[in-house]
């Protein structure tokens, strides 16, 4: 199955194609919509909940003087805004200000109706087959209609034990993996401390049993879960996610890099980031070792392009050929440093695969492939655009939709040029497509509709 289609796939559940049932889109986390906006656009409405988003983490410190690196990036955001999720003429979205799911009318932006849970909702619900589902730091899954009536709810961790948490008190196992549901199960996970053990869940969607339940005891479970069609991956809040077989709950491994709750899949490989020092880290699908890293903040993955925004600029890098020169080049560099060897070893006495003056020879020749393979590289490169747009980054057809400082925006995705830009307050932290309509999340607790002026 095509990558692009197979991320549209995931965790969709019965929803209409051009719905955003979950965080990113889909269960792939793809964050490329199922539809097109016509440009320009204009704002429609603006929500502005009661209370600012509460984040369980402020972030680092910007500098690490000890070890002399600077402008470090926070590996859990994952809750600094409000992200929606949007079906039919509905937006949901849950607080971690006021324990409360809300649903507005995607037309005016309207309250509809409110849900109490028992303590902060810090990511976005799902929606599938006309239920809502969702977790909280209360430790509860629950399951409630798109009325706003409670279906049931279940606890993840062994007991309801309270603990203070960010001037609440919290279950010492919160959810705060954002649920999916495929195949009639519900996925989630519970716990922060590893120490009190985290649960990885598969629950039945008609009443919540647990139909299998995997004890993690090395790292937390922070950050949107992801799955492809046999594997689901647990965000591990500053470390990288593990990865557990979908049908048995089996832990298969745990992933390198340097972590961070930005993780999307591109068919079955993954990417995760932004590291500590803004990374993002590309892992082959069955595999614990990064095979690249790219120099950013947020990135979109589609068959042909890799699409990476960092702090002051955007680039897209041909994927195909990508993947082939960097893979020619890491073979390349282990060649050479297997030859540097054997010259070590012949100059020192010790005997060699060949004479040195062979070895020499054929040492030439990598480092001139080496250096050939480095140059197809840079050529991957398709375009590079200035601008400071690293807060949330989306593809929706022909455009690139990005979100900054006081700032939405619209590049277009063949040469990266800002063809539509609107002054929002505050961080642009979350984006969503859906029905002719684009969904802005900021810091501030604010939530933009924007809308085609053809469509007003």
């Amino acid at each position: 199955m095509p990558m692009r289609f197979l991320a549209i796939w995931m965790g969709m559940g019965c929803v209409a194609t051009a719905d955003w049932p979950t965080y990113l889109g889909d269960g792939s986390r793809s964050g490329i919509a199922r539809s097109k906006l016509a440009l320009p656009l204009r704002e429609s409405w603006a929500h502005r909940s009661p209370h600012k988003p509460r984040p369980a983490w402020r972030g680092p410190a910007r500098n690490d003087l000890y070890n002399k690196q600077m402008g470090l990036h926070n590996r859990q955001a994952f809750d600094h805004a409000y992200h929606v999720v949007t079906v039919g003429g509905l937006v949901f979205y849950g607080s971690s200000a006021d324990d409360q799911l809300y649903c507005l009318d995607k037309a005016t932006g309207i309250v509809k109706w409110t849900f109490f849970a028992e303590g902060p909702i810090r990511l976005a619900p799902t929606i599938h087959n006309n239920r809502v589902w969702f977790g909280s730091d209360d430790g509860f899954v629950y399951c409630i209609s798109l009325a706003g009536k409670l279906i049931w709810k279940k606890r993840l961790g062994p007991r309801d034990y309270r603990v203070p948490g960010n001037g609440r008190m919290i279950s010492a196992w919160p959810v705060r993996s954002g649920v999916l549901v495929s195949g009639g199960l519900v996925f989630a996970a519970a716990g922060m401390f590893p120490s009190e053990g985290v649960y990885v869940c598969a629950l039945g969607t008609a009443t919540g049993e647990i139909k299998w339940r995997t004890l993690q005891t090395d790292l937390t479970a922070q950050g949107y879960l992801l799955m492809s069609q046999t594997q689901l991956f647990v965000a591990a809040g500053r470390a990288s996610p593990v990865v557990y077989d979908l049908a048995t709950g089996k832990r298969l491994r745990a992933v390198g890099g340097q972590g961070g709750t930005d993780v999307t899949l591109a068919g079955d490989d993954l990417v995760v980031g932004p590291g500590r020092t803004g990374q993002l880290c590309l892992i082959p699908a069955g595999q614990e070792k990064v095979f690249a890293t790219f120099s950013g903040t947020r990135m979109v993955v589609t068959q042909d392009l890799f699409l990476i925004h960092g702090v002051n600029e955007m680039r897209a890098i041909n994927r195909p050929e990508f993947l082939k020169w960097e893979g020619r080049r890491k073979q390349i560099t282990a060649s050479v440093s297997k030859l540097e060897g054997h010259i070590k070893n012949v100059r020192r006495g010790k005997p060699g695969p060949k004479p040195l003056s062979d070895l020499s020879v054929d040492l030439a020749e990598a480092k001139e492939g080496l250096a050939s393979a480095r140059i197809k590289l840079a050529e991957c490169e398709t375009w590079k655009q200035p601008g400071g747009y690293p807060y949330a980054l989306i593809l929706s057809g022909e455009h690139v939709f990005v979100g900054g400082q006081n700032e939405v925006a619209a590049r277009n995705l063949a040469d990266g040029e800002i063809v539509w830009r609107q002054s929002v307050k505050g961080r642009a932290l979350g984006l969503a497509i859906s029905n002719e309509r684009l969904l802005v999340s900021t810091n501030l607790g604010t939530i933009y509709c924007f809308k085609s002026e053809a469509k007003q």
